[in-house]
């Protein structure tokens, strides 16, 4: 029987790659985002080209009433959500913190923090009661390590990886797996919408190295969720090889 899986951010990058990737090996979907033309798209390119069943919910992670109104419209054959992937997450703007833009920090806060603990809050009861279910939180190397002028950014992504483990010790007596998965650069919308559709300060993050992209991502997804049922991956770091940390790069000339 196929598991069903909500991602959240299913519009591009990573979540589009993931929903892909899981709709060919056999997972039923529930794909949300904010742009409704696009996850209809993603819709009917899965469903043309996999045998895989896919719900759509149109809603912003970072409006409470949103979430709570879409998720608890789910139909009934929906609502039993084995695997949750709290993909959805951005960044906005880079520089130091006395010169922050509060709208970016708000905007990083409401979707990296609170958007994630909006759709947690209305999945996780249910499979507490069923007793399985698979949390997968995408946090990045920025959770792990500060680099300059990324503060608030890097803040959200700690929350995550705080909030990761808070779950795994919580659910852990629920029979509930947690997993976070921390993407190093990753070449996606990340760095355009960062810089607020500046592409070539969007690719100039990415010169003189070759990045990771979705679908690498969305592969080591389908590994962790792939392995045994007693098998439980905590946490996984993936970076270009170029990457050392979450500040250091070596980019050829």
């Amino acid at each position: 029987m196929a598991k069903t899986t909500l991602i959240t951010g299913a519009t591009a990058g990573i979540g589009a790659a993931t929903a892909r990737l899981l709709a060919k090996n056999g997972y039923d979907l529930i794909i949300t985002g904010r742009r409704k033309g696009r996850l209809n798209n993603l819709k009917k390119d899965l469903e043309e080209n996999t045998t895989a069943k896919v719900f759509t919910l149109n809603f912003d992670v970072r409006h409470r009433d949103e979430v709570e109104q879409a998720l608890d419209a789910l139909p009934d054959e929906w609502k039993d959500i084995d695997v949750l992937i709290n993909n959805a997450g951005l960044a906005a703007g880079l520089g130091p913190l006395h010169e922050g833009d509060l709208d970016d920090w708000e905007q990083m806060i409401d979707t990296n923090v609170k958007g994630l603990l909006y759709v947690s809050r209305k999945i996780l009861p249910g499979m507490v009661e069923r007793r399985k279910g698979h949390v997968i939180n995408i946090s990045s190397t920025a959770g792990k390590e500060v680099y300059m002028n990324g503060n608030v950014y890097c803040a959200t992504k700690f929350a995550v990886d705080a909030l990761n483990k808070a779950m795994r010790l919580e659910l852990v007596d629920h029979g509930v797996k947690v997993t976070s998965v921390n993407p190093g650069f990753t070449e996606t919308e990340f760095s355009l919408v960062r810089f607020k559709g500046d592409e070539k300060k969007a690719k100039n993050v990415y010169q003189g190295i070759e990045p990771l992209h979705g679908e690498d991502i969305a592969e080591v997804i389908l590994f962790i969720l792939n392995r045994p049922d007693h098998v439980n991956i905590n946490e996984i770091i993936v970076t270009p090889k170029a990457q050392a940390n979450a500040y250091y790069m070596h980019r050829e000339k």
